[in-house]
């Protein structure tokens, strides 16, 4: 059977597809939403935010020791 972008099964004919977005449409049927809820209701929580936070925690010493060091690694030849 056919996939939608998010995963979520279609059926695989034309007709059937039509019948089922119709479903959708006039409320007989509902779209599942293939997501993680966890996920969903921490990127609304603004948990995806880590870097910054971690930048802010550190002192300018220490950002620059590793950002020293990242670029070190970075041009090194090998």
């Amino acid at each position: 059977m056919p996939k939608g972008p998010k995963g979520q099964k279609r059926p695989a004919d034309v007709i059937g597809n039509a019948v089922r977005v119709m479903q959708i449409a006039t409320g007989e049927a509902e779209e599942k939403d293939s997501r993680n809820a966890a996920a969903v209701s921490l990127s609304k929580l603004g948990a995806s935010k880590g870097g910054k936070v971690r930048a802010g925690n550190l002192s300018a010493r220490k950002r620059r020791d590793i950002a020293k060091r990242a670029a070190e690694k970075r041009w090194k030849k090998t």
